[in-house]
């Protein structure tokens, strides 16, 4: 029995609480790196409101940005495979104040 309640190696068990599981909607990734990670702001821009929040944001190490990079190519790969090619439309570009202005 003592066996049953060991985790198998390799495995991680990852836990999802329910609000989390709901996710947060995002229509602009605003993407931002230093020489040791990556940052993902993840925001959502309503149509005629001129001030939007940044509802997440992920750090991430080059590696792990790279891999996260492969995944979603794989994945987007899968999809398309399986139901078409996903149209990437022109969008007019969205001129943003985010944060104070770099000074060198």
């Amino acid at each position: 029995m003592a066996e049953d309640n060991k985790q198998k190696q390799g495995q991680i068990n990852i836990e999802l609480d329910q609000e989390t599981a709901q996710g947060i909607y995002s229509n602009l990734a605003i993407i931002n790196h230093s020489q040791s990670e990556f940052v993902v702001d993840f925001v959502c821009i309503m149509p005629g409101v001129p001030k939007s929040k940044v509802k997440s944001r992920i750090v991430l190490t080059p590696q792990h940005a790279k891999r996260f990079l492969k995944a979603m190519h794989d994945n987007v790969a899968r999809f398309e495979k399986q139901h078409g090619e996903i149209k990437d439309y022109k969008q007019p570009p969205i001129p943003i104040n985010f944060g104070p202005t770099g000074e060198a």
